[in-house]
């Protein structure tokens, strides 16, 4: 009886230490810093390949805002259509299903009034960007975007766009009769080149590399920041400098779902996406020489295009825009004085 008390004792005693030793882990566990606050990942998505301004901005804006965040929230980019296209990017914002992304010409499909950015040269510079984003985009287009479930954090830039296809250059509007060109999702771009007397059409950027590739499409149009950093020198022949449209780029949140995050939060995400900005605007300006340069080492043939002759079948456009999109005549006449 002695031997089997002395046993149970002991087994007693390893069970009472067992047990102290796994309440002292589940505490340690409880309390620790890393445990006890878990890091909440906000996921920002966009469709840039790397290198591209798309990707340089975001990362740029992540670097500057995670150090600001904390321990509790995080920034974490996704580019190369990882998390979608723009359209599909957009749809999970409002969804609540993505924090934020940086869609560009796409927002004029869900914004009627961003259309006025689609308008042919109607954006002479960046300085005369920042007096149409002051005066225009936030007492005016911003509002329409957040009735729609939308909020616009601050404008970047997707560049000047320019003209590339294997048939021949592009000199006047009459030279894109017949080609098939690849547009983003936003209508007027494919009304501006239809009536240029091109066959555009919309798709998603992902696709745009195979597309030019089996000749599916001949054409596209895009900032050397995307055509260099997607690689379609590697499928394109001819680049056209018609620089006929510059596309803001737009870090934009789902209104709801961005509501739900701490005011502080909110003001750190806001006040550093806005800070970006002069980042991005550099950036863009040294790329436009730098990748330049390196689309003509790699064999395109570059050419002027005449853009006065761009700029008068520019017309019916700027009407139809006019009439079609209540209040876009007078944006476009603020626009427009703005560059004087």
């Amino acid at each position: 009886m002695r031997k089997l008390d002395f046993r149970a004792a002991r087994i007693a005693a390893r069970f009472r230490t067992l047990t102290s030793m796994v309440a002292m882990g589940v505490m340690v566990m409880l309390f620790s810093p890393a445990s006890a606050q878990a890091q909440i990942e906000l996921k920002l998505g966009h469709v840039g390949n790397p290198g591209s301004l798309f990707q340089l901005s975001a990362d740029e804006f992540a670097r500057r805002v995670n150090p600001k965040l904390g321990s509790k929230y995080k920034v974490v980019v996704f580019g190369s259509s990882q998390l979608g296209g723009d359209k599909e990017m957009l749809q999970k914002l409002k969804l609540g299903t993505l924090d934020m992304a940086l869609p560009s010409t796409v927002m004029s499909s869900e914004v009627d009034l961003f259309g006025i950015f689609e308008m042919p040269y109607i954006v002479k510079d960046r300085a005369h960007m920042k007096r149409i984003e002051k005066a225009i985009f936030w007492p005016k287009l911003e509002p329409a975007a957040e009735a729609k479930g939308l909020k616009v954090l601050a404008v970047w830039e997707n560049g000047y766009r320019d003209i590339t296809n294997n048939k021949r250059p592009i000199v006047v509007p009459s030279d894109l009769k017949g080609i098939k060109l690849r547009v983003p999702k936003g209508k007027w771009r494919v009304k501006m080149f239809q009536e240029y007397g091109a066959n555009p059409s919309p798709m998603a950027f992902s696709e745009l590399f195979s597309a030019l590739q089996t000749g599916v499409m001949d054409g596209e149009e895009n900032p050397l920041t995307q055509i260099y950093s997607a690689k379609l020198q590697e499928v394109q022949k001819y680049l056209s400098l018609s620089g006929h449209v510059y596309t803001p780029a737009y870090l934009t949140v789902g209104l709801k779902h961005y509501q739900k995050l701490p005011a502080n939060v909110r003001k750190i995400l806001e006040d550093t996406a806005k800070e970006t900005q002069a980042y991005v605007y550099a950036t863009a300006e040294n790329q436009e020489t730098d990748l330049l340069k390196k689309l003509k080492d790699s064999g395109m043939q570059v050419n002027a295009v005449d853009k006065p002759a761009f700029i008068a079948a520019s017309k019916p456009i700027y009407e139809e825009f006019g009439k079609e999109v209540k209040g876009a005549k007078e944006l476009i006449d603020e626009a427009v004085a703005l560059g004087k």
